[in-house]
């Protein structure tokens, strides 16, 4: 995912220069509007995903495309490349809140899809240990970002849910998902099944797309 956002920030900017290569050279200082409407539109969708929809980065942009009276394209598109390319230098320099959210997501997808591959070639216990780290892992996280304590998994689950972070349905899941991780944990293979262990993963994913997004 980093690696495709550092990509899509290097074909932007090589679309801002082509937008810029179109200006016209009497005073009216005209370009190519659909190029540059057509930009705006990818470059807002990647600085939501990059930088985040409350950031510093996408509110300027906001603001800076919005045009004075009488103001033609060109101007707007002189303040937008500018917070554009403010934007791929703190990108590029790990500045960004966000590329923590992102290096994290990519390393739970990994461990997840490491569980799945040990579920499929029969090693459900494994399988399930790795999953619940998983979910341990992000339920501290949750905690840190909602300036709860951190604890086990069972108290750290009881406080999101009583803070409102989640509902009762949600923390219910949660539990069944950590007495199939302790289960595993002590070597208990007969208290549950694959198919518990699959949709434990699944389960588990959702909390990741649901919470840590």
């Amino acid at each position: 995912m980093i690696k495709k956002m550092g990509q899509r920030f290097d074909e932007l900017n090589v679309q801002l220069n082509a937008i810029e290569a179109t200006v016209s050279t009497d005073s009216s200082k005209k370009i190519d509007n659909d190029m540059f409407l057509g930009w705006k539109v990818k470059t807002k969708n990647l600085l939501v995903n990059a930088c985040g929809e409350s950031s510093q980065h996408f509110q300027a942009f906001l603001k800076a495309e919005t045009p004075f009276p009488m103001e033609g394209n060109y101007y707007v598109l002189k303040r937008v490349s500018a917070v554009f390319l403010a934007a791929k230098e703190d990108f590029e320099g790990g500045y960004l809140a966000s590329l923590k959210s992102l290096v994290q997501a990519e390393v739970f997808e990994s461990e997840l899809e490491q569980a799945s591959e040990l579920l499929r070639s029969g090693y459900k216990l494994a399988s399930a240990v790795i999953a619940g780290v998983v979910l341990e892992t992000a339920l501290r996280d949750l905690c840190s970002t909602h300036g709860l304590p951190i604890g086990k998994l069972d108290t750290m689950n009881g406080q999101l849910a009583k803070a409102g972070i989640y509902n009762k349905l949600q923390q219910k899941r949660i539990t069944a998902i950590a007495d199939i991780r302790n289960s595993a944990a002590h070597g208990k293979p007969e208290e549950f099944n694959d198919s518990d262990v699959e949709n434990m993963i699944k389960d588990i994913e959702s909390v990741l797309l649901s919470y840590l997004a």
